[in-house]
């Protein structure tokens, strides 16, 4: 079972809904004033930002990481038979056509404000308040600040990130209605923030296990300045370098009070005991068994029928695959092919000679279940006779077994001591890894260093048996700036970041891939959503979109 020190769902006094709606609120009788009265009190304050995170930062939910993920060139969520219509929602994201009264656009704007404010809120009692009256230390009260002021500086670059300028507010309620600032003023506000607080927030170690620390502030950091060149127009390869150093030579502490270091195999930070990773730097933590506080994304990932896959009790909504072509970007001795995705007929945990069969009251109802790597009308091409080649594929062509499917985080089974309570990371040192290799080559002029080899290599190496690893290693020859792209495509798929890495390729608006073509350079940019410009008349807009 995990130790670190468990979630609570406090009762705070203020919840603060977004930036251009910071009025109070108060939630069932128990008011600020009257809260924050013993460390309880404050530890619940401060880690309740951390909850409401697993609402905007994972799969789930309209956050974050479905509007960076589904609309980049690895993942969708097509039409499915009678499934996955929803408005139309996934297909604008695919191709691009999003508007500015989209709610996919405009709920990640609200959860991130929100728990922004959840962030600013106990900043704002903690310092006001003494440490007597509050039943800490000083220690602990400069500790518990520098925390969520790194966790709010973590909110504002996801916001950067998706929507350029926006405003910078650190007061609730002040003012009423904050004014967009330029994308670079946020950065530097961003800047100042982590390195005014990194040296006074703990270090990494199992009692910090899901919460933000000196390493969460040092891989900030190393995205910070791995995109500044995008977000200001100004590359900043050395700080990138230099932060990343911070975390690979274990400056900022070491998950399980240990020296941070990559895990020995591709599956050691994706399974229900990723707690004990000694990669993982900054995660959301669940622990089921205890608070019930279980991880959301297998509804956008699982099939009907997936807890007959792996022995467990949670199904989903058969939703999100990858795009037709992706499967084969892997080599098949690639283990990252054969344990983190699901391709091919699907057999049952307790019974593994057993087919899955299909949903009930959809195409392959009562049939075994085949994933396969294309989106197209199949079934309905067998019994016509006609060659499934022939047939269209595109977002709106697919079936129930469309698609190969995620298998990278795992449950595990009902038997499992940690069943349910799997970890979702953040940040984990081998993206660390590859983005100093990338500040070294953007460096060099797109061209590989001997050390920025051995950073990939010593990553990818974990991926292939030890008889296939040296045909299959890197050399400054063969690793150049799109197969770097096409490896940091393989390393993390699912993990959130293909967007933005795609924008720093400059491919995002100027490649095409499955149903989707070149689109507007403006697309790099998410509008501000039209109803919050409706309350707040001082936000600006993006280009290419309604003024």
């Amino acid at each position: 079972m995990k130790t670190y020190l468990k979630r609570c769902v406090a009762v705070l006094a203020l919840v603060v809904a977004g930036c251009t709606d910071l009025s109070e609120n108060v939630y069932d009788q128990l008011l600020t004033d009257n809260f924050y009265n013993n460390k309880n009190e404050v530890v619940s304050a401060v880690l309740r930002p951390y909850t409401h995170a697993n609402a905007w930062m994972t799969p789930g939910q309209d956050g974050w990481w479905r509007i960076g993920e589904l609309s980049a060139d690895q993942l969708a969520w097509p039409v499915k038979g009678r499934h996955g219509q929803d408005g139309g929602k996934w297909i604008r994201l695919h191709y691009h056509t999003w508007t500015v009264d989209d709610d996919f656009i405009w709920n990640p704007w609200r959860l991130m404000w929100w728990g922004l404010g959840l962030c600013t809120d106990p900043i704002e009692n903690l310092e006001k308040r003494s440490i007597q009256s509050m039943g800490i230390t000083q220690e602990e009260k400069d500790a518990f600040i520098a925390e969520l002021k790194l966790l709010r500086a973590f909110h504002y670059l996801k916001l950067m990130d998706l929507y350029g300028d926006i405003p910078i507010v650190t007061k609730v309620g002040e003012p009423v209605s904050p004014p967009s600032r330029p994308r670079a003023e946020v950065f530097a506000f961003i800047e100042k923030e982590i390195k005014d607080n990194i040296d006074k927030a703990p270090k990494l170690s199992k009692a910090m296990l899901g919460r933000m620390s000196q390493a969460g502030g040092y891989a900030m950091l190393v995205e910070l300045y791995l995109n500044a060149e995008v977000w200001t127009g100004t590359a900043r390869w050395d700080d990138c370098i230099a932060a990343a150093n911070k975390l690979i030579n274990g400056e900022a502490g070491g998950q399980n009070d240990a020296t941070m270091a990559l895990d020995v195999n591709i599956t050691d930070g994706f399974g229900p005991n990723n707690h004990q990773s000694k990669e993982t730097i900054f995660s959301i933590a669940y622990e089921f068994q205890t608070s019930n506080f279980q991880p959301q994304w297998p509804g956008d990932f699982y099939h009907f029928n997936q807890r007959d896959i792996y022995g467990g009790a949670r199904n989903g909504n058969d939703g999100v695959v990858l795009i037709p072509g992706v499967y084969s970007t892997f080599e098949n001795e690639d283990l990252r092919k054969s344990t983190w995705l699901l391709a091919g007929p699907q057999f049952r945990y307790d019974n593994p000679s057993s087919p899955v069969l299909g949903g009930s009251g959809n195409e392959y109802a009562g049939q075994p279940l085949v994933f396969v790597d294309n989106i197209r009308k199949n079934k309905q091409a067998a019994q016509n006779g006609t060659d499934p080649e022939l047939l269209p594929t595109d977002m709106t062509q697919g079936e129930e077994n469309s698609g190969i499917r995620f298998n990278k985080y795992k449950l595990g089974n009902l038997t499992h001591a940690s069943y349910n309570s799997t970890d979702w990371n953040a940040y984990r040192l081998t993206w660390i890894y590859f983005a100093k290799a990338e500040a070294l080559m953007r460096k060099n002029g797109g061209v590989a260093t001997g050390e920025a080899v051995q950073l990939i290599n010593d990553s990818k190496k974990r991926a292939f048996a030890p008889a296939d690893w040296a045909s299959r290693a890197y050399t400054v020859n063969t690793l150049t700036l799109d197969e770097l792209l096409a490896e940091r495509g393989r390393e993390f798929i699912f993990e959130g970041f293909r967007r933005q890495d795609l924008i720093r390729w400059n491919k995002f608006t100027t490649a095409s891939w499955w149903d989707h073509v070149p689109t507007d350079p403006t697309r790099k940019l998410f509008p501000i959503p039209q109803r919050q410009r409706v309350l707040n008349p001082n936000l600006g807009q993006n280009d290419g979109y309604p003024k």
